[in-house]
């Protein structure tokens, strides 16, 4: 979803988006994923309420008449109604109807606390739905290897500098795509503004620096204008999507491609080598990553006592019957 799309979604949903931006700090990126979320739902609801026929196709309908009369006949039913719907004939998987639900909880807690337009939330016990801890994928040290050796083409200097930096410091894609070169200071520390608009100082490591210091004497762009680290082929500021298309690219043509690799897999790379080769903190780990709890950081011991139970239950005599 685009920002020009905006302007189709109810005027309360508009204005909720303004406010996640603006007083939240939520980054453009997670912001479109509340669009899209909340987009999908009242686009059910427009459905199922009769303001449009069951069989319009959704990028028909508009649903900027949606107003508060009706946004409060919207129930608890309605929502899992809205669930079921997203299981069954959108077949989106559990992460992304636990998604779903966030959306529609904080959009229905605003109307209700900020706004004062919902004497009781229908949506307060809205539950997520359960999903299965999975460990996240990430590349070994030979895969990661691997994938920065095929690089190559006419951006070869900036796509080095961009997967260096993903699999070295962990950053998350918005947070790399955001980087001025300005903000690289000469003792080699960069400050990155991450989820919530919070900022964390980071120290680049020589292979980031030479990546970087490689790419800036191939930098076509003089423009004092244009402060952006990295830039597209149009000398703009280089978009997520181009570098989740150049980053599919190379996993592809290192034959990495066929185990649902991703942007954000290199950002699990690198916490995954800094953990088990760097044998680096938690809590440092949990600052380097810029997570708000260091639950989600402890996911990577359990990388590591994954990878042990395999290895140990790789020794050949793994399966050797006792012979008492």
């Amino acid at each position: 979803m685009r920002k020009e799309e905006f302007i189709e979604l109810p005027k309360l949903v508009q204005q909720y988006l303004l406010y996640i931006e603006a007083i939240k700090g939520h980054s453009e990126l997670s912001v479109l994923e509340y669009a899209s979320d909340l987009r999908t739902f009242f686009r059910f609801l427009a459905k199922e309420k009769g303001l449009y026929p069951k069989d319009m196709p959704d990028e028909e309908i508009d649903l900027s008449p949606i107003d508060i009369k009706f946004i409060q006949s919207v129930n608890l039913s309605d929502a899992y109604q809205f669930l079921i719907y997203c299981k069954n004939e959108r077949k989106n998987s559990e992460s992304t109807r636990a998604r779903r639900v966030i959306a529609i909880r904080r959009f229905f807690k605003y109307l209700s606390e900020n706004m004062g337009l919902l004497e009781n939330n229908p949506m307060k016990n809205l539950d997520t739905p359960k999903s299965k801890k999975s460990l996240p994928k990430y590349l070994t040290l030979d895969e990661a290897e691997k994938l920065l050796s095929v690089i190559d083409g006419p951006y070869k200097e900036r796509d080095y500098a961009i997967i260096t930096l993903f699999l070295n410091c962990g950053m998350r894609l918005s947070e790399l795509v955001s980087i001025d070169y300005n903000d690289i200071k000469d003792d080699g520390s960069l400050v990155i503004t991450g989820k919530g608009n919070k900022e964390r100082k980071i120290f680049l490591n020589q292979a980031c620096i030479d990546a970087i210091v490689g790419y800036m004497k191939k930098r076509h762009n003089n423009s004092v204008k244009d402060r952006a680290l990295f830039l597209s082929s149009r000398n703009q500021r280089i978009s997520p999507k181009t570098v989740q298309h150049m980053v599919y690219s190379y996993l592809e043509k290192a034959g990495l491609n066929d185990r649902g690799l991703s942007v954000h897999k290199l950002r699990h790379t690198a916490a995954t080598l800094m953990y088990q080769h760097g044998k680096v903190d938690l809590l440092l780990l949990k600052e380097i990553l810029g997570h708000e709890n260091l639950g989600t950081t402890e996911i990577y011991t359990h990388i590591s006592e994954d990878a042990t139970k395999k290895a140990i239950a790789s020794n050949p005599l793994a399966n050797k019957k006792s012979i008492w």
